[in-house]
């Protein structure tokens, strides 16, 4: 399916906006149930972190999956929106002392412990509390995601997860304290990987190290591999919902999951990504001496992918009615070189007032809006806001 925009509608709202395709949406959730239809092994947690617009959270929790989330904010959300506690995973390399209490009076699925001083803090909350928490290990695997450089996460040089040759060392520490059940290790290797054979290395890295576990005596009743499926940029209408089936059945086949034992997944990118769009209007065409500029009046403080990660979004003007196309830079109007779109793109010509949108927009984009120059932030509306009347 393809997102069709109710520019109608979008005439009388305000810009910058986002705008959710709530159907999309819904299908996505329907495909992922199917690919891990009779898996019941199998458990996926939306990733926050990705997009936490309480209308998006509330659709995905009512859909019936968990949460995985890195913050205490992340957790209220999660909760407030319907998640269950039992949930909810809660992953981050830098846990504070009322986020942990947050997580272990909810009652949550697990802690991902990415440090031994992080065990030990946990192990003395929860004693305090009178409870045990739960905790999976996040191990360093080494694996190479083939990704940007800044959302790789599971080399030696990455900031997260405990190293492997520490790892049997701290889980006899995890199962030595009385206030921590360990319960299982934690994997994330990266975000955006569109090869879902990068998986297989990660699979074959945790049947090594589960081993290792085993002859120490350590048997762990769950798996969790993180995230990481990517989404089609290029083509969003081509790709609206991605190989889901694809991605799992690589984890069927190359991970040796024992009796019992239960795989967790945080999916967040190819949950939402492909959803949401960055709806924004031409403030000015610009003539420059050797360019022409598209002047948009939403900026990197609205959409930072592109300024952060040099992110590709496809942009399209939805009012335009030239037959003529000529070539811009698409740009913001924040005050810094770096607030640019696209370069030399071909574009119905443009004029002001137009209405242009960014494209695969749903994950990283509302949730990492910014004040910076003093803007006020983006609003989502989702179809049902915009359009009532539609089933």
């Amino acid at each position: 399916m393809t997102t069709d925009f109710p520019i109608g509608a979008f005439e009388h709202v305000a810009t910058p906006f986002y705008y959710y395709d709530t159907a999309l949406l819904r299908a996505t959730l329907a495909e992922i149930k199917r690919a891990t239809a009779g898996d019941a092994a199998f458990h996926v947690h939306y990733a926050v972190k990705a997009n936490a617009n309480p209308t998006l959270l509330r659709i995905i929790a009512e859909a019936g999956f968990g949460a995985d989330c890195v913050s205490g904010g992340e957790v209220k959300a999660a909760l407030a929106a319907g998640f269950p506690a039992e949930k909810i995973v809660f992953a981050g390399v830098g846990k504070s002392n009322w986020e942990i209490r947050l997580g272990i009076e909810a009652g949550i699925h697990s802690f991902n412990v990415e440090s031994m001083p992080e065990l030990a803090v946990i192990n003395d909350l929860a004693l305090r509390a009178g409870r045990r928490a739960r905790v999976a290990l996040r191990i360093n695997p080494n694996v190479d995601a083939h990704t940007h450089a800044n959302i790789t996460t599971g080399l030696n040089e990455n900031k997260f997860g405990l190293a492997m040759e520490d790892m049997e060392a701290t889980a006899k520490e995890a199962t030595s304290l009385p206030g921590i059940e360990l319960v299982g290790l934690h994997f994330h290797i990266g975000s955006q990987i569109e090869d879902v054979r990068t998986f297989v290395p990660l699979c074959e890295r945790i049947n090594d190290l589960q081993q290792r576990l085993e002859k120490e005596g350590i048997k762990l009743p769950s798996l969790n591999v993180g995230g990481g499926l990517g989404i089609d940029y290029q083509h969003p209408d081509e790709h609206p919902v991605p190989d889901f089936a694809g991605y799992f059945e690589v984890f069927r086949k190359h991970l040796h999951l024992r009796p019992g034992q239960s795989l967790h997944f945080e999916l967040g990118r190819s949950v939402v990504g492909q959803c949401g769009s960055l709806v924004s209007r031409v403030l000015y065409v610009k003539e420059g001496h050797q360019k022409k500029f598209l002047i948009l009046d939403a900026g990197f403080t609205d959409l930072i992918r592109p300024a952060l990660y040099q992110a590709y979004h496809k942009i399209e003007n939805l009012t335009s009615r030239e037959s003529r196309k000529e070539t811009y830079d698409v740009v913001g109007p924040i005050c810094e070189s770096s607030d640019v779109f696209a370069n030399g793109l071909t574009l119905p010509v443009g004029h002001r007032g137009d209405l242009v949108v960014l494209r695969s927009a749903g994950a990283y984009g509302e949730v990492m809006a910014s004040g910076y120059n003093c803007r006020p932030l983006p609003k989502g509306y989702t179809t049902e806001d915009l359009c009532p009347d539609v089933e």
